[in-house]
């Protein structure tokens, strides 16, 4: 019997997966649990719907995180910290801070976990950020630290 998993089964199968499954599994555990309903018409159809529509939603997010990408590479982030003899920062700018100052000066929100740093930088100058904005998508944003006055 074909079946519709509407959850991840150990050792069967992923949600919204489509599984053979013999008549007593299906009709005596996956049905009376709620773990699967029967691969007829209307539930294909309704699992094609769902999946067309994760498809086209993902697809937007893609292009958000193309068109960022691209906003992101002609920007120069500026970023005013106290600082030492020899260039050296006190404390240090992390990613937090990057997101931060992009979000306040260019309103463009990306999560600090997304930035990617080695090490919170701890000298002045100018860095090549990666930000990982979706699947397969890298952007570089250049950030330049300089000294308060």
């Amino acid at each position: 019997m074909k079946v519709i998993l509407l959850e991840n089964i150990k050792g069967v199968g992923k949600k919204d997966e489509v599984i053979n499954s013999s008549d007593g599994y299906a009709r005596n555990y996956l049905f009376p649990k709620k773990l699967a309903v029967e691969a007829s018409k209307s539930n294909m159809a309704k699992l094609q719907a769902k999946q067309e529509s994760v498809q086209y939603r993902k697809d937007r997010e893609k292009e958000e995180a193309i068109k960022t990408a691209e906003k992101l590479k002609e920007i120069v982030l500026n970023i005013k910290v106290k600082a030492g003899e020899n260039g050296k920062i006190f404390g240090g700018v992390t990613a937090k801070e990057i997101a931060e100052t992009l979000n306040r000066n260019y309103q463009i929100v990306i999560d600090k976990k997304k930035i990617i740093l080695k090490d919170t930088i701890k000298t002045l100058g100018t860095y090549l950020v990666e930000i990982k904005l979706y699947e397969g998508v890298m952007g570089k944003l250049t950030v330049k630290i300089t000294e308060e006055e």
